[in-house]
C-alpha cells in the first residue's frame, strides 16, 4: 500500500530529510556555488575539494594553514605550494590578468598617437629616425624590452592576447606568481637579444611572441613532468612554427629565442630537487640574463 509522505512509516518526510541530502548540505565558504561536505578541522568552515588543504588529520582551509600550522612550526611551514614550489594564490590567473591589460592599454596608446610613439618604443639595431641615428646599439636598451608590450595590427594583439590567455593562466597557476613573471620576461627577454643579434639593424620588431613562445615551451616540460598527452601541445607548437616561417614579416628570431629560453627555464622550474629549488630556478634565470646581456654586447659591438 502507499505510504503517504510524512507519515509515520514514512522516516524521510519533509520534516525529518537526512542528513545526506543534497539540499541541506553547506556550500564553500570561497565558493558560494559548490555545495560540499567538507570542513576546516580548525575553524570548521566548509571547503570544496579545490580549497581544501591535507593536514595531519582532516583538511584544512587556506586561511587556516596560512595563519600557522598549529603545532609550534612557523606559518610558512605549512603554506601549501605549486609544483614548483610557488605560493598558491587565491587568484591563480592575476598576473596573466594584468600582462595582458598591459598589453592592451599599450595598443590603445599606438592607435591614439600612431608611428610616433611606436616607432620610439619597438625594437631594432641601428637606423636614421627623425633626422638622428636611434637603435639599441646607440645606447636604447630599453627597446629590449618595450617592443614586448607593442603589436602591429588587431590581428597580432588578438593572436598574442588568446594565446596568452590559454597557455599563461593554467602556468601561473602551476609555478605561482614570481616564477610565472620570471619566465615571462625573460623568455621575452631572450627572444629580443636573438632579434637584436640575426635581424638586419634597420628591421623594426615588436609584438609579446616571444615570451608567449617561451610559455610554449615551459608548458611542454610541465606537461611532460607530469606524464601528460603531449600531442596538443606539439601539435599547436608545429603550427605556430610553420606561421612563424611559412609567414613574410614575422620575427623568427624572436620566437625561436624565447622558445629556447622558455625550455631552459622551465625545465629548471619544475625538476629542481626541493632542497634547493629556487637557488636553482632562479639562478638558471640569471644565467639566461647573462646570455642575453653578452648577446646585446657583441651584437652591440658589431654595429659600432
Amino acid at each position: 500500500m502507499d505510504q503517504a509522505p510524512g507519515s509515520p512509516q514514512d522516516p524521510q518526510g519533509p520534516g525529518d530529510q537526512g542528513p545526506q541530502d543534497a539540499r541541506s548540505l553547506p556550500t564553500c565558504y570561497r565558493h558560494p556555488d559548490r555545495e560540499t561536505g567538507i570542513r576546516c578541522t580548525r575553524c570548521e568552515r566548509p571547503i570544496c575539494p579545490e580549497c581544501r588543504v591535507d593536514a595531519p588529520v582532516g583538511f584544512q582551509c587556506p586561511e587556516c594553514v596560512r595563519s600557522g600550522s598549529g603545532t609550534g612550526h612557523p606559518a610558512t611551514a605549512a603554506q601549501p605550494r605549486t609544483l614548483a614550489g610557488g605560493k598558491i594564490a587565491a587568484d591563480p590567473r592575476l598576473v596573466t590578468k594584468v600582462l595582458i591589460g598591459i598589453n592592451l592599454a599599450a595598443f590603445l596608446v599606438q592607435q591614439s598617437v600612431g608611428d610616433r610613439f611606436t616607432d620610439s618604443f619597438d625594437l631594432f639595431g641601428q637606423a636614421w629616425l627623425n633626422g638622428e641615428l636611434q637603435g639599441v646599439a646607440e645606447g636604447q636598451w630599453y627597446r629590449l624590452v618595450t617592443a614586448m608590450f607593442l603589436h602591429g595590427s588587431y590581428i597580432h594583439i588578438m593572436f598574442n592576447m588568446l594565446s596568452l590567455w590559454w597557455i599563461g593562466g593554467p602556468l601561473e597557476a602551476a609555478l605561482g606568481r614570481a616564477r610565472y613573471l620570471a619566465l615571462y620576461f625573460v623568455s621575452g627577454l631572450a627572444g629580443s637579444a636573438l632579434t637584436y643579434l640575426l635581424a638586419a639593424p634597420n628591421e623594426p620588431s615588436l609584438g609579446a611572441s616571444g615570451a608567449i613562445f617561451g610559455l610554449f615551451g615551459a608548458t611542454a616540460v610541465l606537461m611532460r613532468r607530469l606524464n601528460y598527452d603531449m600531442r596538443p601541445v606539439i601539435a599547436l607548437l608545429v603550427i605556430n612554427l610553420i606561421f612563424t616561417f611559412g609567414w613574410s614579416n614575422i620575427a623568427w628570431q624572436a620566437h625561436i629565442g624565447g622558445l629556447v629560453g622558455g625550455v631552459v627555464i622551465g625545465y629548471a622550474m619544475v625538476h629542481a630537487p626541493r632542497e634547493r629549488r629556487a637557488l636553482i630556478q632562479y639562478g638558471v634565470c640569471a644565467l639566461v640574463m647573462v646570455a642575453v646581456v653578452v648577446t646585446t654586447l657583441v651584437r652591440t659591438v658589431q654595429l659600432t
